[in-house]
């Protein structure tokens, strides 16, 4: 393995000496926008000075939507400069008591020795938003059947390792058939928290851990959506990842098999979603993951994601790693054992750092907007009647708020009132954007199906047969003519379409673009115009962008 690592290492490119001594004694230069900040030292400030600097948190903190990273020893243009061993404990307690006067939490990330003999230190600056439990991210995880996705979640929520017979996974099926074949088949939520400390806090924290206990000690959650590895649900795992819009997504693949199946495809329409990802290879207990990792380099490149793997190996490519997960193209890599328990501990460093993908101030905006909640599951219960699992896009939603539901089959919505909502599996008094929930409605609703929406009462809304969209095209064999069926995923909708017109050519190639009319085969559906989306027919996929929609009144 360590041979084919030295492929992503700059070092032993001999042309490259001169980049490498620049990346360790130096950063890009600060930022003006983002969560990361560069101090070279911060010791004994003034009054005005100690206050200026706590706004200055506050914003870094609203920008990175509760988390922060804070550079000491860095000047601001990226030079790592360094403070000696008393300087760099006087500025640690000092950004220690500038996040104390905002309720926020410092844990250190991580230290470095400079060629200069001083230190400098990167610090996580954390602080839960006054209107949320914690703050939440949620992971979808993709991979081939039997690559051991569900057994990897079992050893990360449940806190054990496995036997290496698949004990850890029983725990994340929903299904009696699941359990009897080993494979997933519908969409299950798992989560994982970690305290101020940055410790993981899951269902072996203390003695009868419960959901609610680990929402209620977590300062970061982290929301799992274990999702379909065999190619017959595929489309329930499209539906995951288009409909409950994760911030980032973990391809998982075992080491045994190497990158086969279905690993391509979940790779595939994941860039096409523009979903930032990340791979952890499993099972390297059994065998070696070199050939593994020596085809994952032509699969990025083959997927046009134009990205570059790094393997992670210890705690700075961790950090390295998290903090450009969002804004590079870099690729990380990790290989585990979810028996012995190896590399374990670095993807758990990743997922406590890893970044929210929506900005506080994005955020704010969606929240004050009117509710939209979209359906991606219903099912019944006992004593409550009809409920809806699903994603609120934008705004707020609590208990009693006046609903309207929909489209029906004649593309109208119906009057509903929200009776009680249940996240985590224990029940709350409201939801925010961005944030999964299943809801219970005071009226029973015939003909209710996924794919449906929840609006606010006085919100126009009408469902609709024909909409126009953007497309290209990124395989084929041929081309595409009108008269073309395919399966379409926009947010939570998942129905065959039938392209009605191609402008301004008859017919579509590979990686052509063109402006598409199409029409829903069976009932109307609610779609907005800049909505992404996705079609598939077998082999063949595309992308696009709503831009005109057909009403049906």
């Amino acid at each position: 393995m360590d041979s084919f690592l030295s492929l992503f290492d700059p070092s032993c490119d001999d042309n490259s000496d001169d980049d490498t001594d620049l990346v360790e004694n130096s950063l890009p230069p600060e930022p003006q926008h983002g969560n990361i900040e560069y101090k070279l030292k911060i010791i004994n400030p003034s009054k005005q000075r100690f206050e200026h600097l706590v706004t200055q948190m506050k914003w870094r903190l609203r920008e990175g939507q509760g988390e922060a990273i804070y550079e000491i020893g860095v000047e601001d243009n990226g030079v790592l400069t360094g403070l000696s061993d008393r300087d760099m404990l006087d500025s640690l307690s000092t950004l220690k008591e500038m996040a104390y006067k905002l309720g926020a939490t410092t844990t250190i990330l991580r230290e470095r020795t400079l060629d200069n003999g001083r230190i400098a230190t990167e610090v996580l600056v954390r602080k839960v938003p006054d209107d949320q439990n914690n703050i939440e991210i949620r992971v979808a995880v993709l991979g081939n059947a039997d690559a051991g996705k569900s057994t990897l979640l079992g050893v990360l929520t449940q806190g054990n390792l496995d036997n290496g017979r698949g004990r850890a996974r029983l725990n994340m099926f929903r299904h009696l058939h699941e359990i009897q074949s080993g494979r997933t088949s519908s969409i299950s939520h798992e989560i994982l928290g970690f305290n101020s400390q940055g410790e993981p806090v899951n269902y072996s924290y203390s003695e009868l851990m419960t959901a609610e206990e680990i929402c209620d000690i977590s300062t970061k959650l982290v929301t799992f959506l274990d999702l379909a590895g065999h190619r017959k649900y595929i489309h329930t795992t499209i539906q995951g990842l288009s409909g409950y819009s994760p911030h980032h997504a973990m391809l998982v693949i075992s080491s045994a098999a190497g990158a086969v199946g279905m690993t391509h495809e979940h790779l595939t329409i994941a860039v096409a979603l523009d979903v930032p990802f990340f791979i952890v290879i499993t099972k390297i207990d059994l065998v070696e993951p070199t050939k593994t990792l020596q085809t994952l380099e032509s699969i990025l490149k083959q997927a046009g994601s134009r990205r570059v793997p790094l393997v992670i190996q210890n705690l700075d490519d961790v950090i390295t790693a998290g903090a450009n997960q969002l804004t590079q193209n870099i690729v990380p890599i990790f290989c585990v054992s979810s028996v012995t328990g190896e590399g374990l501990d670095l993807l758990l460093k990743f997922l406590h750092v890893l970044p929210p993908g929506v900005s506080n101030n994005e955020r704010e905006r969606l929240e004050q907007q009117t509710p939209e909640f979209q359906i991606d599951e219903n099912f019944r219960v006992s004593d409550v009647g009809q409920v809806l699992g699903g994603l609120l896009v934008k705004g707020t939603l609590n208990e009693g708020t006046p609903m309207q539901l929909g489209p029906l089959k004649n593309g109208n919505f119906v009057p509903v009132n929200i009776k009680s909502i249940h996240r985590n599996r224990f029940p709350c008094r409201s939801v925010r954007a961005g944030q999964s929930a299943a809801v219970s409605l005071d009226v029973e609703v015939p003909d209710l199906r996924n794919g449906m929406v929840l609006l606010s009462r006085g919100e126009p809304a009408m469902g609709c047969k024909y909409f126009q969209a953007s497309v290209s095209l990124l395989y084929h064999r041929t081309a595409i003519f009108q008269g073309f069926q395919a399966t379409v995923h926009i947010g939570n909708i998942r129905q065959t379409a039938v392209i009605f017109a191609i402008f301004p050519s008859k017919c579509i190639r590979v990686n052509e673009k063109a402006s598409v009319i199409f029409a829903f085969m069976n009932h109307p559906e609610y779609v907005k115009v800049g909505q992404r989306l996705l079609f598939r027919s077998g082999s063949s996929k595309g992308k696009g962008e709503v831009t005109q929609v057909f009403p049906l009144h």
